[in-house]
Order: structure tokens, then C-alpha cells, then sequence
């Protein structure tokens, strides 16, 4: 290492978000970047260790330590070199990931200070695009072999990817207008912007994967037995990669009042409407000049919080069913290396909202049809005598949360799977259930060596 006393002298610095009365007013990308120099020394903080617990925790797999080294010493296309070694979108868990590695990393344990990989790889991507590193291959040869890729999300690119450069002939099927999954639709333009996704695929278009969208193929409920799979009768091979579609519901009196949605239709609604797409009045989900209710403490709700601002809401108010997760940075129940599980403040949540755990919701309140409440009840958990989940119990009375708006965030329902033919392949969440951009790049990746080990059979 270029500095093995670095972390002694130079403490964590991240580059932090814009000012929130800035912020607010539009959907640009919150969060800064530190200059080269600041970049560099940030970088020169990793420590040579003996276990680099960061390799363990990412589910990439990703050489921190190595990348960083090239870093401080100024030799960006190593870098990225060694980072797209393991990680093929850089650019997006740059931006979106929570970190594992960073959780995992010695210095965290040390004094809590642990190096700052995630914007690292950002700053390292953005410069290898800057420096022209990247360019389309061209000199990928084909093995004749055809791949059918059926969702354009994470893990799906990720497949795809891995499989083009391996020299099979790919086309990816997306059942919406564009390629991302969430990337696109789920995550808000603040957290990522989508422009960041349209340049890596047309990337990926120049390397030779075609993208067919609007596709009705994208179902994999309609291939649910040991067909022919006439559709795709051209294809060696075919991978499913689409996602966890089905949101959690919350089937409680008044859910058929206008104003209940699940927290896509606004995420979803408000990127494509960034882009370019118009709605019908009766059909526009907004937060403008309204109360909102977030029900889900997750990831997903802070985007909503956050959409919530810049759409011009009165009030924001998230509820969360679960207990209050224990202040940091230590988590007695989960303790290092692995992931803490305690209490996250978003930058969504700093530009203001109420935060409020142990509550149960019972009962959507409406006028004319439209929601005007929520009536909520304060929950405690028991522990299960017989073992198990914990029992909950009511505390205190019910009471009634205003709101014009009440938006969904409770997760979503792992997808179900006939028995398919051995020629195909589910990854990323469709296979795991819902999880990290991160983990679901990571299944593509494997699910696309499974793929070449079977085809390479043939």
C-alpha cells in the first residue's frame, strides 16, 4: 500500500449532500463529490490488512483494497481496471448501495471512520468515462450460441453483460419502455440519474446486445410449464431476470379510496414524467399541497419522502410496523462484520419528516371516495412463548393521522416458480426475493456462469 499510516492521519470525509433548501426544488442528484486531491487521500486510508473483511461482505466480491491502492497513486485506469474486474456497473452501486464493505471494513471497527468505497467507485467510474477508459469492445468473438434475457433490471444487465463478453449472441426482452427495472423506475432521479443508466446501454448496445422493449415476452407467468417455448425457439438459452413485480399490499378497510397507492406508482410515475411522458390529470399521483403517509421505514419509503418534498407536500409522516432499530453505530443483535441493523437517517428524512415505529394501521378514512386519514394503532412486541415470531400487542389508543396521500412501502412478494425446462435460468430477485441492487448484480453474474457452463455442454 501507497500509505499503510494514511488511516491514522486522515480521518473519513464524505462529499455530503447539497443544501436542502437547494435540493429540494428539483430532482437533480443530491449527493456532492470531493475533488481529486481529497478523493485521492480518502483513498490512501485503506488499510493493508491481514483480512479484508470488504471482500467478504460484498456480494461482488469486489478487490477494495487493490482499487483504492491505484487510487491514491493517481493511476485511475487501474483502478477501474480492477474494479470492473468484479463489478460490471460501477456507476450504479456507486450510487445506490449501502455499503456492506463499508460495514465490514477494519477502520469501522477501529474508531467507525471506515474507508469510503462506495463514492471511490463512483469517482472512479465518472473518470474513466471522463478519460475515455471506456470504450465499446469490438473484438468479441462469437461462439454462434444465442441467449434470451427476459428483464432489463440489475441482474438482468448483469447476465447480459457477462454474457455478450463471454461471446454468446444476446437479446434482452423488457416489458417497459426502457431499459433499468428499478434502476429506472424505482429508484428517484435524486438517488441516480437516469441518464447514468441510458449511457452504460447504449455502451452495451455498441458491444452488440440487442434490447427489445415493450415487450410482451417479459411475463414469465405465460411460459409457466414445459412447453416448447416457441417464442424464444431460437434461443440456446433463456434467463429470467423480472424482478419481484408484486408489491405487499395492506387489504384494511378503505383501500379502494383514491389516494391509497402502492409507493411505485408515484416512484415510477414521477421519473417517467421526468422523462418526458404526460399523464391525464385524473390520472397524475402527486403529493402537491397535500398531507402524505408513508407506511414502510424501508428504502423505498425514503423515496418516497423524498419525492414527496419535491413535489410540494404539506407534510410528510412515515410509520413502520417493526421497532425503532437501535442507535449507532453498533448493533448489539448483528455485530461486526456483518451489516448493523440500526437506525438510518436518509437524506430524504433530513429534509423533513415524522418518523413514528410500533404502529399498526387499521383503517383508511375517506370522504366522497378520497382518503382524508389513516387510523393507526401503537403496537408493542411480546416475546412468543412458544418460540417464533414475536406477538404483538395493542398499546395506548387508536388514533387518526391526516393525510390526502398514502403511499404503500412494505416491500414485495417473492415470485413463485413452475418447474421450468433445464434450459432456463431465474436470477436476481425473481429467484431471491427482493433485495439490494447489489446482490441482484451479483446473481446475474452467477446465473450467466451457470448459463455458459450448460451451454458449453452442448
Amino acid at each position: 500500500m501507497g500509505n499503510p499510516k494514511a488511516f491514522l492521519e486522515i480521518h473519513r470525509q464524505e462529499a455530503g449532500y447539497r443544501p436542502v433548501h437547494d435540493r429540494i426544488h428539483d430532482f437533480g442528484e443530491v449527493e456532492q463529490t470531493l475533488n481529486t486531491r481529497e478523493r485521492k487521500l480518502q483513498a490512501s486510508r485503506c488499510m493493508d490488512c491481514g483480512v479484508p473483511f470488504c471482500h467478504w461482505a460484498c456480494p461482488l466480491g469486489n478487490k477494495a483494497p487493490e482499487w483504492n491502492d491505484a487510487l491514491y497513486k493517481g493511476d485511475w485506469e487501474l483502478a477501474y481496471r480492477l474494479l470492473t474486474s468484479t463489478n460490471p456497473f460501477p456507476e450504479f452501486t456507486g450510487r445506490i448501495c449501502p455499503a456492506l464493505c463499508e460495514k465490514a471494513c477494519v477502520l469501522n471497527r477501529f474508531n467507525h471512520e471506515p474507508t469510503t468505497n462506495r463514492e471511490d467507485e463512483c469517482a472512479i467510474t465518472e473518470a474513466a468515462f471522463r478519460e475515455g477508459y471506456i470504450q465499446p469492445r469490438t473484438d468479441i468473438r462469437r461462439n454462434g450460441k444465442k441467449v434470451a434475457v427476459i428483464g432489463a433490471g440489475p441482474a438482468g444487465l448483469a447476465a447480459a453483460n457477462a454474457l455478450n463478453l463471454m461471446g454468446y449472441t444476446v437479446t434482452v426482452f423488457e416489458k417497459n419502455e426502457a431499459a433499468g427495472g428499478l434502476l429506472r423506475y424505482g429508484i428517484p432521479n435524486f438517488k441516480l440519474n437516469k441518464a447514468i443508466i441510458d449511457r452504460r446501454i447504449k455502451l452495451m448496445e455498441a458491444e452488440g446486445i440487442e434490447f427489445n422493449y415493450n415487450s410482451e415476452y417479459s411475463d414469465y407467468s405465460e411460459y409457466s410449464d414445459n412447453s416448447e417455448y416457441s417464442d424464444y425457439s431460437d434461443f440456446n438459452a433463456i434467463i429470467l431476470a423480472t424482478g419481484t413485480p408484486t408489491a405487499r399490499d395492506l387489504n384494511i378497510p378503505g383501500r379502494e379510496l383514491k389516494g391509497v397507492h402502492f409507493a411505485l406508482e408515484l416512484l415510477a410515475q414521477q421519473n417517467r414524467v421526468l422523462a418526458g411522458m404526460e399523464f391525464p390529470k385524473d390520472e397524475r399521483i402527486t403529493a402537491k399541497d397535500k398531507d402524505v403517509l408513508v407506511i414502510g421505514g424501508g428504502d423505498t419509503g425514503s423515496d418516497c419522502i423524498g419525492t414527496a418534498h419535491r413535489q410540494g407536500c404539506k407534510s410528510v409522516t412515515q410509520i413502520e410496523i417493526m421497532p425503532r432499530p437501535v442507535e449507532g453505530p453498533d448493533d448489539p443483535q448483528n455485530p461486526w462484520p456483518n451489516y448493523p441493523r440500526t437506525l438510518k437517517t436518509t437524506s430524504s428524512h433530513e429534509e423533513g419528516c415524522t418518523r413514528r415505529w410500533n404502529i399498526n394501521t387499521l383503517e383508511f378514512l375517506g370522504e366522497n371516495g378520497r382518503l382524508t386519514g389513516v387510523r393507526v394503532q401503537e403496537i408493542d412486541w411480546q416475546p412468543n412463548p412458544n418460540g417464533g415470531r414475536p406477538i404483538m400487542v395493542e398499546k395506548g389508543k387508536p388514533e387518526v393521522i391526516k393525510a390526502e396521500l398514502c403511499l404503500l412501502a412494505m416491500g414485495f412478494l417473492k415470485p413463485e416458480h413452475p418447474e421450468y425446462p433445464e434450459n432456463v435460468f431465474v436470477c436476481g430477485d425473481a429467484a431471491n426475493g427482493a433485495s439490494l441492487v447489489v446482490r441482484a448484480m451479483a446473481s446475474g453474474l452467477q446465473t450467466a456462469r451457470k448459463v455458459n457452463a450448460y451451454l458449453t455442454k452442448q
